[in-house]
């Protein structure tokens, strides 16, 4: 789950483990015939059962390095004379919640942005198909929900860029969208994330859906603190997000009310 700004504030870790299962068989070549000797031959290496992600996507161009993430969303990316909102969800995609945020949102004709985990987009190919298929944003959220600002680079650059590559094996174009785990970036990260052609991206409005804090109160940390070219931080997997999902069916009908309009980052 992501839990904070990058400049600070309560931090509380999350960290998603993974286990690559490696089996590997090699057999015994026939002993040759006739009075020639035969070459040795190696035998084969051990094959991973599921070979992982690389760590490094192809196909996008490296961007300039970010001193900070986006925290609104840029004035390019909002139509002339609108008042824009974005809405993003972490932690996802999850088979119980993750059906019914994309169920609200497809009520509202709402796109937004979908932060998934690598780890969560391998074992739910599915969902990420739907998150696209109907015509969201699917950024990346590290491959096992780690602090990537704890991270020398190479280590970054595996956990980055094997979710990168996770979702790009899934859908086909690679996601260019990067959130750090607890808003947490480094200068080493945004080196990382520009080589790998990724956009860092933040958010300005945090009801902080992560702590359960009822929906109620996510309602209205959402409804105070939203402005023109806001970033709505929301959880769609990760934990409990019931709250989450009633806080959604509530506030949406008053910011479409109020007039917003609702964009990509």
């Amino acid at each position: 789950m992501t839990q904070q700004l990058w400049s600070g504030g309560r931090r509380a870790l999350l960290t998603l483990g993974g286990l690559t299962v490696v089996s590997a068989c090699a057999g015994t070549p026939p002993k040759p015939t006739g009075s020639a000797p035969a070459p040795a031959t190696p035998p084969p290496s051990p094959v991973p059962s599921v070979p992982p992600p690389s760590p490094t996507p192809a196909g996008l161009p490296p961007i300039a390095v970010q001193s900070k993430p986006l925290y609104v969303v840029p004035a390019a990316a909002v139509p002339k004379g609108a008042k824009a909102v974005a809405l993003t969800f972490d932690d996802g995609p999850d088979p119980a919640y993750t059906p019914q945020v994309l169920h609200i949102l497809r009520k509202h004709h709402i796109k937004a942005t979908f932060f998934v985990i690598g780890q969560q987009a391998h074992d739910f190919p599915d969902l990420v198909k739907s998150i696209a298929g109907e015509g969201h944003a699917v950024g990346t959220h590290t491959w096992s929900h780690q602090d990537v600002s704890r991270m020398p680079a190479g280590r970054a650059r595996t956990e980055i860029g094997r979710a990168v590559d996770t979702v790009a094996a899934t859908l086909g174009p690679i996601p260019h969208l990067f959130r750090a785990p607890y808003g947490s970036w480094s200068p080493t990260a945004f080196k990382v994330c520009a080589a790998l052609g990724q956009t860092s991206v933040a958010w300005d409005v945090d009801p902080r859906d992560w702590d359960n804090p009822g929906s109620d109160r996510i309602r209205s940390r959402v409804l105070h603190q939203v402005g023109h070219r806001s970033i709505v931080l929301n959880h769609d997997g990760g934990g409990d997000r019931s709250q989450t999902v009633r806080a959604l069916r509530n506030y949406l009908p008053v910011l479409i009310d109020r007039g917003y309009r609702f964009v990509g980052v």
